[in-house]
């Protein structure tokens, strides 16, 4: 009886090993094609929220806010968002809107229009995971905002600084 060679078998699963190892490689080595790539950092905003929160004025008390945003994304990309914010408690009231942008390395920056009082400046700031940090500021008024987003949730704390007092406002919207 004629003897069976195992070198054809062998050599299969080599280069099937080794054809299946390249192919690893190659998936790790080069980038995935843009439609793969990391989502931006307004990813989870886009769309219509309410909610409620706090404001604090210096030296007044403490009062209930109520907020309704809309987020859209502009274009096809999760890296630049237009915003319109109204708030509104007891005594205090502002509708804000707002164009912004991140870069590759989520630098985040834009322009703001407070509408009721025609105000308006310039926001710089970044994005990390679900942390978005802004700078807003205009003559005479400056503020740092901290947000952050999970799914249909945001809380939005706001520190501002401008005629004089001080405001700190915490804010809690959810997706409708």
């Amino acid at each position: 009886m004629p003897r069976l060679s195992t070198r054809g078998p062998r050599l299969s699963r080599t280069l099937l090993t080794g054809g299946l190892l390249l192919t690893l490689i190659t998936a790790i080595s080069f980038p995935a094609p843009s439609g793969w790539a990391a989502s931006g950092p307004f990813a989870d905003f886009a769309g219509a929220w309410s909610g409620t929160g706090t404001l604090r004025p210096s030296g007044g008390q403490a009062e209930r806010i109520r907020c309704n945003a809309t987020y859209r994304q502009r274009g096809s990309s999760e890296h630049q968002i237009d915003l319109q914010l109204r708030c509104a408690s007891d005594s205090y009231n502002f509708d804000l809107v707002g164009e912004f942008s991140a870069d590759d390395n989520n630098q985040i920056s834009g322009r703001w229009t407070e509408r009721s009082r025609n105000v308006g400046g310039t926001a710089v700031g970044n994005a990390r995971g679900e942390r978005l940090q802004l700078h807003i500021e205009s003559s005479g008024f400056a503020a740092t905002l901290v947000m952050l987003t999970r799914t249909r949730r945001q809380s939005v704390n706001i520190d501002s600084q401008g005629g004089g007092q001080t405001i700190k406002a915490s804010i809690t919207l959810s997706r409708n």
